[in-house]
């Protein structure tokens, strides 16, 4: 029986990120994709690429106070204020907690790719 709980693990993704903490990065898989398509959209796998987007991400679109919080089928959705307006990430876990994929972009813009 598993005591995982992608909702209080995407918690902990949001606070890491709020608190602009790399340990962000310790919560992907080794070769999990990252796609953001907040001002073009771009694809990041892996732990190098990702650490280099949060590096990036932490300066120029800090996250702020939580908007949404939902578990849509093998997913969980994070909304979340940045400066610009609300950002919306949808973190999609392994079976051993990791995060295999998420994806982001502006809650204005297109749904989640």
């Amino acid at each position: 029986m598993s005591t995982f709980d992608p909702m209080a693990a995407a918690i902990d993704w949001l606070d890491a990120y709020r608190a602009a903490s790399f340990s962000i990065v310790d919560l992907y898989a080794e070769l999990a994709s990252l796609g953001c398509a907040c001002g073009g959209r771009k694809i990041m796998v892996g732990h190098d690429a990702i650490t280099a987007y949060w590096e990036q991400r932490f300066r120029e679109k800090p996250a702020g106070e939580l908007v949404d919080l939902q578990h849509t089928g093998p997913d969980i959705v994070v909304g979340y204020r940045v400066p610009d307006g609300v950002v919306q990430a949808l973190l999609r876990f392994d079976d051993v907690g990791k995060i295999e994929r998420s994806r982001c972009g502006p809650l204005s813009g297109d749904p989640l790719w």
